[in-house]
């Protein structure tokens, strides 16, 4: 909450074909049941951040990256039309699609995550065209230049007093499964206590274990 009683606006940048921005996700929003904070979801592409170096990635990576720019130009689309808040409904329809339910990145699962927000399938077109492809860098653009270009999905910015921005931003946290209750606010506490401490970059260890999105 800030000084003046109100919520606590968090930016959060999201692919929604990461697995692991799908556990942070979940995170936030469990978040959002015990401390006051007003979620403004935005959208990333991975693709946009790897496409210098695609020639370096292992080629089911690089698929992936050709098939991911589908459903972000989507959302883009979909906020264009509906406004923001339809980011986060969207969101959740797609990320449950790929990542619990293991569906493909294809029109097919936009198509249905589209006919759950009540948008029409036909929507999901857009997905093959660049037509909002300058308003989804923009939008990319926004969160990368808080944490610089040497991370990934997601990004979470919250206000700071003594940022020049106005913000301080991080990339992640990267967790498994997705904390909840006690554990999920401590998580939060934490990383904002890391995130303020002036001068501090980097918490890092070997990931030993996948998304388990139980």
């Amino acid at each position: 909450m800030t000084d003046d009683g109100s919520n606590t606006a968090v930016d959060f940048w999201f692919d929604p074909v990461c697995p692991w921005t799908w556990l942070t996700s979940r995170w936030i929003l469990e978040v959002r049941k015990f401390r006051p904070i007003d979620i403004n979801w935005h959208v990333m592409s991975l693709a946009v951040l790897n496409e210098a170096r695609m020639d370096e990635l292992p080629e089911r990576i690089r698929d992936l990256m050709q098939r991911s720019w589908a459903p972000v130009r989507v959302l883009m689309a979909a906020q264009d039309r509906l406004g923001p808040a339809i980011l986060e409904p969207l969101y959740n329809a797609l990320g449950s699609r790929y990542h619990p339910l293991d569906q493909p990145v294809e029109r097919v699962t936009i198509e249905a995550a589209l006919a759950e927000v009540g948008l029409s399938s036909d929507l999901a077109g857009v997905g093959e065209t660049d037509t909002y492809d300058a308003a989804l860098r923009e939008s990319h653009r926004a969160g990368i230049t808080l944490v610089g270009g040497e991370v990934g999905s997601p990004i979470i910015a919250v206000p700071s007093a003594d940022s020049p921005t106005g913000k301080i931003a991080f990339f992640g946290p990267v967790v498994t499964p997705t904390p909840k209750g006690e554990h999920a606010v401590g998580l939060w506490d934490g990383v904002l206590a890391v995130a303020r401490t002036p001068g501090f970059y980097e918490i890092k260890r070997t990931r030993t274990l996948g998304p388990d999105y139980d």
